[in-house]
């Protein structure tokens, strides 16, 4: 399966990485776009394999999947080029799926898919055998160190001085959709649970600016005539990027590797 990799930031970079270095059998990186396609070139040249860098609309013929790892505000037009081109699509800022029905209308009309990989967050598998029953409630609490939120729409006109911060101090509390909206850089994990789940308006995010703790921490809870799950994740911050951790980029790599194995596990 040939992949291309639009966006050669943190998690673009360690994917094609780790695609080029075969850590993914029967995977091989195909394509690579950016923004600065001048960038992008020289970090090809670092890899093994250099494969063709070229403009985004360029990609999907080149492929059989492309992975969005650009942002929020590449999606829409990432995903009409892929899909309208007939070829798969990963998205990594899934927060931008949120209520975005003509996307899966157009991937159903062109005969493929998108994937939403885990990403930094676990437990998904249980949240969608639960959404099979009933869900009464899904909470998500999201604390990371106050520079992981530097930059951010949903800091824009706060009153928080995240440099002065000596304790924790929440940010946002509201539905996931408002929270990807408000935090697209931060908190894309809350789109994949909200679309394992009760969907993005009725799963609840609060979003914590703490100064103690030196990890990207998750913690949801889920309850329903299942039972509860309770899950808390607590993970490393990317060494060049503290919005993201180092999962992502893993569970990108695991997400392709289960797609060509002959053993699927999960859901």
């Amino acid at each position: 399966m040939k992949v291309g990799i639009i966006g050669m930031g943190t998690i673009g970079r360690r994917v094609a990485t780790g695609l080029d270095s075969g850590e993914v059998s029967g995977v091989e990186l195909g394509a690579l776009s950016s923004r600065n396609l001048g960038r992008a070139m020289e970090f090809a040249e670092s890899l093994e394999t250099p494969p063709p860098v070229v403009t985004m609309d360029q990609v999907p013929p080149l492929v059989d999947l492309v992975i969005e790892a650009a942002g929020q505000d590449s999606v829409d037009p990432i995903a009409q080029a892929t899909l309208r081109s007939g070829k798969d699509l990963m998205v990594l800022s899934c927060g931008a799926l949120l209520d975005r029905e003509d996307l899966l209308t157009l991937a159903a009309d062109n005969g493929v898919s998108i994937y939403a990989p885990s990403g930094a967050i676990a437990c998904l598998d249980g949240i969608m055998g639960a959404a099979m029953g009933n869900i009464d409630s899904l909470t998500m609490i999201s604390s990371k160190p106050p520079e992981g939120f530097k930059d951010t729409p949903g800091m824009v006109g706060s009153p928080i001085d995240l440099d002065a911060l000596t304790e924790p101090a929440t940010l946002f509390e509201g539905p996931a959709a408002e929270a990807c909206r408000l935090f697209p850089a931060n908190i894309n994990v809350s789109g994949a649970v909200a679309m394992a789940g009760l969907g993005p308006h009725k799963t609840k995010v609060r979003i914590v600016a703490d100064p103690t703790v030196v990890h990207n921490t998750h913690e949801i809870v889920v309850t329903g005539d299942f039972g509860i799950i309770q899950m808390k994740i607590q993970n490393v911050p990317s060494p060049s990027n503290p919005k993201t951790g180092m999962l992502t980029a893993l569970s990108t790599l695991a997400s392709l590797r289960k797609m060509v194995s002959p053993l699927k596990v999960g859901t």
